[in-house]
């Protein structure tokens, strides 16, 4: 499949250039942007987290998209949908997740352009569900998670974290294709 642009009214969600490594940094190397993160990345870090999500869209042509936004081209963070590569008790399954550039932060971007993820994750896809996961103290995430009309379906310890790691515990939550198309036209 050909890498997806998708097109809000405030956003441009594309893919990845080069040039995004840079602002995706200002992200992932700042401490606020990461509390809800196990670490702060390095350079490094950020970069290969990069790669790795341009290997997705190479392989799939969808992924997490750079949020583009529109009326300055401004880098303002990454939303979409991934295919979670480890395992528990929801997967396989494919996640909806977002990361926005703290200059973006509290202009609704992370709903707009979560709100086109969902529409092409359940129309052009026909996924069956989307979830998203965090953890229990990221109330602003699990607050958007809800506002999207999914549903809480309890905690899950995250494989990925040690067994004595302060941020294993994490909340899962799901909306399944017909849910989503009730919420937008019931």
């Amino acid at each position: 499949m050909d890498p997806i642009t998708l097109e809000g009214p405030r956003l441009t969600l594309r893919p990845w250039r080069a040039e995004d490594d840079a602002p995706l940094f200002a992200i992932n190397g700042d401490p606020d942007s990461m509390r809800h993160f196990p670490a702060v990345m390095t350079r490094a870090e950020s970069d290969a987290w990069a790669a790795r999500m341009r290997g997705h869209f190479a392989e799939h042509g969808w992924g997490f998209w750079v949020a583009e936004e529109r009326a300055s081209g401004s880098f303002a963070g990454v939303v979409g949908l991934l295919t979670i590569p480890w395992q528990a008790r929801f997967t396989p399954a494919v996640e909806i997740g977002w990361r926005i550039a703290p200059t973006h932060l509290r202009k609704g971007y992370a709903e707009e352009a979560a709100r086109l993820s969902l529409a092409f994750g359940f129309g052009r896809l026909a996924l069956p569900e989307i979830v998203a996961f965090t953890l229990p103290g990221n109330e602003p995430s699990w607050r958007l998670m809800e506002k999207l009309s999914m549903h809480a379906d309890g905690r899950f310890d995250h494989p990925r974290l040690g067994t004595d790691h302060p941020m294993r515990e994490h909340l899962l939550y799901r909306i399944a294709r017909e849910d989503w198309v009730a919420s937008r036209f019931g």
